[in-house]
């Protein structure tokens, strides 16, 4: 058994005594620290046969493998839900607040019996919440959630990038780096920054 395989392994074993209680699904998010574009959650209803060894936390993935995942995630999925909130509602709301109306959104439509997610409390969800402290890192299901909604982000800002140009949304994807930070402060803010992050630089 490869590395990989063994990892794997691991995830899905983790969330064995949660299968016997029904069916289970993985949520989690991307872009709660971002200075620009939305907040994006997934839910995925993920089958124990195949395993795709590549599943893991998508911050362990380098951004050419997690594209890979991506689409064998969607190919071998029986349910993808994916929720979007917009800068300005983050800016009215707060991105706890919006976070938890994302992930709402992702599993509306999705039937399980459980919900899996990475550490985040108080949703309303159609099946019982568990949060999971590091849920990305332990469970298969919330994994191949982090790579959909963190594939779903980097994708739509490498086109606000288009839209937007100057930023370096394709590189930075809207997080804090030097070279977003200098084109801020000359360009100043465009329209799908975060108001209340960018106070400090600007």
């Amino acid at each position: 058994m490869t590395t990989r395989e063994t990892r794997a392994q691991e995830l899905i074993q983790y969330e064995k005594p949660y299968r016997i209680q029904g069916t289970i699904a993985g949520m989690d998010e991307a872009g709660r620290g971002p200075l620009a574009g939305p907040v994006v959650a997934a839910c995925v209803i993920m089958p124990e046969t195949p395993l795709l060894t590549w599943v893991d936390d998508s911050k362990k993935l380098s951004e050419s493998r997690r594209e890979k995942v991506f689409d064998e995630v969607m190919h071998c999925a029986i349910a993808v839900g994916v929720g979007q909130i917009e800068p300005q509602e983050i800016d009215e709301i707060n991105i706890l607040q919006a976070t938890k109306k994302a992930m709402e959104i992702a599993a509306s439509e999705i039937v399980a019996d459980l919900f899996l997610v990475d550490a985040v409390s108080g949703l309303h969800v159609p099946g019982e919440l568990i949060p999971i402290i590091h849920g990305d890192a332990l469970s298969y299901s919330i994994a191949a959630a982090s790579i959909i909604a963190k594939v779903t982000r980097d994708r739509l800002m490498i086109r606000m990038d288009q839209c937007y140009p100057g930023y370096g949304f394709a590189r930075n994807k809207g997080y804090g780096t030097r070279e977003h930070i200098e084109a801020l402060k000359k360009l100043g803010p465009c329209p799908i920054h975060r108001k209340t992050f960018i106070g400090n630089f600007i």
